[in-house]
């Protein structure tokens, strides 16, 4: 049995609650078997986190284990068009897994940003003929193959590698509240509903060709689901009898069972690390009420969804599997966040980070791996709802820097129902998971040693230890006003 160097597959799902999954949540009414047996045979974390409520900073976090408001992006996500957010001469995972051998893909939304060629002044004015620049294909990644943003948002193209597969042949629009995708030029190899099942195909050829070549593989696979638009197909409508969200989901478990089918017909299951998670809580587009008339909380026992500081905006499911090193059955409460993916591929293949990478990333193999650790493995967690408010967790201790949700559930930023609210939040997990009672007037020493870490983690560049490194565009940085409060 080799240890050597494991293959890395790394399946994110799109908007898909921790209460979702059914091994995570006793009541939930949604049967997602095939993650239940990838957990029966790797290890469950019941406090892993987003670094963000949101799908951007999430991925940002992820490809670069970073916190993305220390990017220019302090809040709300890009689109379609926008820029490429990442730095070009920034670390991402595929750049140094690339650097020790790896051969590296990515199939599905990358949703970061490209620099798309320009035909006007407008950000949508593309001229779709010439090469993307600042895309997978040149921050690391071998071969590409997915959409530019959401599967809600234009342009409706496949792109290959840095160019697309087709050019857009006409306009696609579609107003309905689960099918919902934004109007915008469509190539006549697209349709919505087939993106999933199209990715799906292609990773696992991709994974059954890597069988015979003696170098590994990193293969990241984002999927667009269950976000909008809501589109199970055939197969899977009135699967769930919940309503087509939870038949999305059920889709999204049966991906993951075909990825793992691919691994294991190609001889390649028993060295490759797999693992499962979310890129941030449930969306609202679910129809909350609908499906707790049938008894089903995408969000478990937490408060808010998607977009939110809340529990439910970014506490997410994390499984990874990986029979060589990974003992089955195994369940952790290590507190991690998906920042540090990059952190623990360095200490796969045995080597450092350079300092101006993975800033905010630990590593936590020791945890994936069941081996004897000094706890806890991340000192403070800081996280991020949709409108740039802050919270940091310390162990049981959550302090958030803002009197709502940050995010769409009540109390909204600017709303009535955050008048005379305190301008500050502190929660007791262990005693308070669904953040019911605010008890930071109880516990001032509490709220004062978070804050500082907080302070520190933003003002050093890094939440790692190491040299400081800059935050940017930083000069309008609205959300920090609380910092120099005294």
């Amino acid at each position: 049995m080799t240890t050597n160097r494991p293959n890395i597959v790394y399946i994110l799902a799109d908007d898909m609650g921790y209460g979702d999954v059914s091994c995570f949540n006793e009541d939930g009414k949604l049967q997602t078997g095939c993650l239940d047996q990838l957990a029966e045979e790797g290890v469950v974390f019941r406090h892993a986190h987003a670094n963000s409520a949101v799908c951007t900073p999430t991925r940002y976090g992820i490809m670069t284990g970073r916190y993305c408001w220390r990017s220019r992006l302090k809040s709300g996500v890009v689109f379609g068009y926008t820029p490429s957010l990442l730095e070009n001469d920034r670390m991402t995972v595929a750049r140094f897994l690339k650097k020790h051998g790896y051969r590296t893909a990515c199939f599905g939304k990358w949703h970061l940003g490209i620099d798309w060629a320009k035909d006007g002044e407008e950000e949508w004015e593309v001229d779709f003929t010439k090469p993307v620049r600042n895309g997978p294909s040149d921050l690391g990644f071998d071969y590409y193959f997915g959409i530019s943003a959401s599967l809600d948002m234009p342009p409706y193209v496949y792109l290959e590698n840095d160019r697309v597969t087709q050019l857009p042949d006409g306009i696609s629009r579609n107003v309905d509240s689960k099918g919902y995708w934004r109007e915008g030029p469509i190539a006549p190899d697209f349709r919505h509903v087939e993106v999933l099942p199209e990715l799906t195909r292609r990773v696992t050829e991709y994974i059954h060709r890597q069988a015979n070549n003696s170098e590994p593989f990193f293969l990241y696979f984002p999927m667009p689901a269950p976000h909008t638009p809501i589109l199970p197909t055939e197969r899977f409508v009135g699967s769930s009898n919940t309503n087509a969200y939870g038949d999305f989901v059920l889709q999204v478990d049966d991906t993951v069972g075909s990825v793992m089918r691919a691994l294991h017909e190609s001889g390649q299951s028993e060295n490759t690390l797999v693992i499962y998670t979310s890129d941030n809580g449930c969306s609202p587009m679910a129809n909350f009420e609908e499906l707790a008339s049938v008894g089903h909380n995408p969000s478990y026992k937490f408060r808010g969804h998607k977009a939110d500081i809340f529990e439910g905006g970014h506490r997410i499911p994390f499984i990874a599997r990986w029979p060589a090193r990974i003992p089955a059955g195994s369940v952790s409460d290590e507190i991690i966040c998906l920042t540090d993916l990059m952190r623990t591929c360095a200490a796969i293949v045995d080597d450092r980070l350079p300092a101006n990478a993975g800033e905010d990333s630990f590593n936590i193999l020791p945890a994936l791996v069941g081996d004897d650790y000094e706890r806890p493995l991340r000192p403070g967690t800081v996280l991020h709802s949709i409108n740039g408010s802050f919270a940091i967790r310390e162990g049981n201790w959550k302090l958030e820097m803002c009197p709502g949700s940050g995010g769409w559930s009540e109390p909204r930023p600017d709303s009535d129902e955050v008048v005379g609210l305190p301008p500050i939040q502190l929660y007791d997990l262990a005693a308070d998971v669904g953040e019911t009672t605010n008890v930071c007037d109880d516990h001032p020493e509490v709220v004062n040693r978070l804050r500082a870490m907080l302070i520190k983690y933003i003002r050093e560049g890094r939440s790692t230890p190491g040299e400081t490194q800059d935050n940017e565009a930083v000069d309008n940085w609205p959300q920090l006003a609380w910092m120099d409060e005294s």
